[in-house]
């Protein structure tokens, strides 16, 4: 396992250094920040002093080990137009994306996952075909559609929801959650809806077909011809093999709904990660880009690096194979 645990940490470190050159180059050599902070009578030598002050008047290999020398005590550089670190920035609107990718995640699960179990194990009865019928939907229907359609329908029509905002939220630890409010609920529940219906369709298809694959095995059949009850045959020995590439997938699709969530934090003006990255954009704020994908490949790197562990501990040839390779 030691073995196995050094490997990973090794991919994930060259992982965040390749990927550190990749973002920083692609943003820092792209535009020039300075014709839309200066003002627009600025001379030329106050463009050259906002250059120096902000340090874009050195070469692009000395910006690039400067902010590397920086990202390895934590610091991610300050925001242009904000005048604070990123990482400040990036935190603050933290909480909100959290709560709106869990929710999401739970409830892609909680849906598909006993629907796609159903439909692996009935796959010849109407409420399977049904259940898959439905999957394409969740895959074909645009994200940004799909909460225009629920706002519409719950929160102008039924008036039963509200339609943007976070609601009210409460101090856990000096974090604002909304989670633990009703009115946070009301406000969360449109918007995670929205992100969990193409992870929901994504997951039925997956535990459908892991279901129909794992039922095949012999030791299933095996299982059957002791005479264990068909609950336990189930629970115990189909779900839990069939949930070791659903765990994978589900953990890299959480790493996309805390990183990608932009669309229906825009839809549904939600004050999440995705518009500090927005209007971060519209103002060429490199800094706070840069901080925004560094915190995104991180993520996605410590996700990997946990679903591994998982897969593992699931899964102990995958042990084996990575000690003897």
């Amino acid at each position: 396992m030691l073995v196995y645990l050094i490997r990973r940490f090794a991919q994930a470190a060259l992982v965040v250094a390749v990927m550190a050159t990749v973002v920083f180059v692609s943003m820092y050599a792209i535009g020039n920040p300075i014709d839309l902070l200066a003002a627009q009578d600025a001379s030329d030598a106050e463009k050259a002093a906002l250059a120096r002050e902000l340090g874009l008047d050195k070469p692009l290999w000395e910006q690039f080990f400067i902010f590397a020398g920086n990202a390895l005590r934590g610091d991610l550089g300050k925001s242009f137009v904000y005048n604070e670190p990123t990482l400040k920035l990036i935190l603050q609107r933290l909480p909100a994306t959290m709560e709106l990718a869990l929710t999401a995640l739970v409830l892609s699960v909680a849906l598909g996952v006993p629907l796609g179990v159903y439909a692996g194990l009935k796959p010849d009865s109407w409420f399977s075909r049904t259940v898959m019928s439905g999957s394409i939907l969740g895959f074909s229907l645009p994200n940004f559609w799909i909460g225009l359609m629920l706002i519409l329908f719950f929160a102008v029509e039924l008036k039963w929801l509200p339609a943007s905002g976070r609601g009210e939220t409460v101090n856990v630890f000096g974090v604002p959650i909304s989670l633990l409010t009703w009115d946070g609920l009301r406000h969360l529940f449109l918007p995670a809806l929205t992100l969990s219906l193409y992870k929901a369709a994504l997951v039925v298809r997956l535990a459908r077909a892991g279901t129909r694959e794992v039922a095949m095995q012999d030791y299933v059949r095996f299982a059957r011809a002791k005479g264990l009850s068909y609950r336990r045959i189930v629970l115990v020995h189909i779900v839990k093999n069939m949930m070791i590439p659903v765990v994978t997938v589900i953990g890299l699709e959480f790493g996309s709904m805390i990183a990608f969530a932009v669309v229906t934090e825009t839809v549904f003006a939600y004050p999440g990660m995705g518009k500090l990255l927005i209007d971060s954009i519209n103002r060429l704020d490199r800094p706070v880009i840069v901080a925004y994908l560094m915190f995104t490949v991180i993520l996605f790197v410590v996700i990997n690096f946990i679903v591994d562990l998982i897969y593992a501990a699931i899964d102990p040839r995958v042990r084996l194979v990575e000690a003897k390779g």
